[in-house]
């Protein structure tokens, strides 16, 4: 049975984009499935087209791309902040919705309730008081429980509980093999 997952995360804002798709897409191989990263490489030539389109046939091709996988393998290591990106979590939302196969991981062990109480010691909250999410979970509670429902396996983190560097691919590798694995059954 061939397994296509969609390969979430913000890992397509990186410089090097392409070649790291082409390296997590290797290691999917390697395991029996077939990774697709939502690049936009493919709509470059659209880039004349305005910013007001360009985003919508982006978000088309992407909507389309999860439609025709099977499951999501989602980097959901912080970005931007102390939680995972917005889009990828969309994303997330969408395959539980759909009730497909959801596996994800973070190269930070680091809590969300740490992360976030470090990112208020540098910007505070609009409203002081706010409570901090706790739990020890790696990110808000509904983010471990959607992938927790969607693919039985908790977000996969650094197995010695040192943060990686964000685009470090062990920890993808071992959700990839955690994926093949739960799929095969």
């Amino acid at each position: 049975m061939s397994i296509t997952a969609y390969l979430a995360g913000p890992d397509v804002f990186l410089p090097d984009a392409e070649a790291h798709a082409a390296r997590k897409v290797a290691i999917c191989a390697g395991f029996g499935i077939t990774g697709r990263p939502p690049l936009n490489e493919d709509v470059e030539s659209l880039k004349a087209l305005p910013e007001s389109r360009l985003w919508r046939v982006i978000f088309d091709k992407d909507v389309a791309m999860m439609e025709a996988c099977d499951i999501i393998i989602a980097n959901l290591t912080p970005f931007r902040g102390p939680s995972a990106d917005a889009g990828t979590l969309v994303e997330l939302g969408w395959f539980l919705g759909r009730g497909k196969p959801i596996f994800a991981y973070s190269n930070t062990a680091t809590p969300f309730a740490e992360r976030s109480r470090r990112h208020l010691a540098a910007q505070p909250d609009p409203i002081p008081g706010l409570m901090v999410e706790g739990f020890g979970l790696p990110d808000n509670l509904m983010v471990p429980g959607a992938v927790l429902q969607g693919g039985g396996h908790p977000i996969v983190l650094p197995a010695d509980g040192r943060d990686r560097d964000f685009d470090s691919l062990e920890v993808f590798a071992e959700c990839v093999r955690l994926a093949a694995e739960a799929c095969r059954r």
